[in-house]
């Protein structure tokens, strides 16, 4: 990979987002947009991943290979999350970058007292997610994301690529217009590793204190903070 020559703009985002919009084949855009990341970018450019399955490292890792890969490494995940990013860098060509946070959970509960993330949600999403992935891509000049418009009605309105004006960097959104059946379908073709959770009813998966599986027919991300009024973790805010 090589290091990116091209300055990061609000000007750059829009006009590569309004020319991948117009890629109508879900597969054929999003290898589109990741590849024009990576080339643009090169060693300045990294996505995340949660590890509820390997669908966004595949395609990263088939567009550029060798491709970033941050996982924010909480403390708190489900067993079956580490097996599955073991199980992810195993088999593709990526670069894990595995992130901890400034404090261990002892640590943290010593500061804040134990089950934060029952008390002060928003303050354990920001510690052990929100400051480590800020570090993380601290540096670099743009980041991709896994989000998805048909996920949560706060996600609808998610481009292709756009401006992370509070990171001051460009952030893609590969998968922004893939439906459900979009990625079962490639999961299925390219047998691309998922989260054993996902066949258990969690439609999404994160720190294994907040998360539930959901209903047929609820919002996939209503496992996450039930009962909470929080929908986001602060991410992609």
């Amino acid at each position: 990979m090589t290091t990116a020559v091209v300055r990061p703009t609000p000007e750059l985002a829009a006009g590569a987002d309004a020319l991948f919009e117009g890629i109508t084949d879900p597969v054929q855009q999003a290898l589109a947009v990741l590849k024009w990341a990576g080339d643009t970018f090169g060693d300045d450019f990294a996505v995340t991943s949660s590890m509820a399955d390997g669908l966004l490292a595949h395609l990263a890792s088939t567009a550029f290979p060798g491709v970033r890969v941050v996982f924010l490494n909480t403390g708190y995940h489900f067993a079956e999350t580490i097996g599955t990013r073991d199980w992810i860098t195993g088999v593709l060509p990526i670069t894990l970058v595995d992130v901890q946070p400034s404090r261990t959970v002892a640590e943290q509960d010593a500061e804040h007292g134990e089950k934060l993330y029952e008390r002060d949600p928003d303050l354990c999403c920001s510690l052990r997610k929100v400051e480590p992935l800020a570090r993380a891509l601290s540096g670099l000049l743009a980041w991709g994301s896994g989000v998805r418009r048909d996920e949560a009605a706060t996600r609808a309105g998610t481009k292709l690529v756009d401006w992370d004006a509070k990171r001051g960097m460009i952030k893609v959104n590969p998968l922004a217009a893939w439906t459900q059946d979009d990625v079962d379908a490639y999961v299925a073709e390219h047998q691309v590793p998922v989260n054993p959770l996902a066949e258990l009813g969690y439609a999404s998966i994160g720190c294994a204190p907040c998360t539930r599986p959901v209903a047929p027919g609820e919002d996939p991300r209503a496992g996450r903070w039930a009962g909470k009024g929080k929908t986001e973790c602060g991410l992609h805010l």
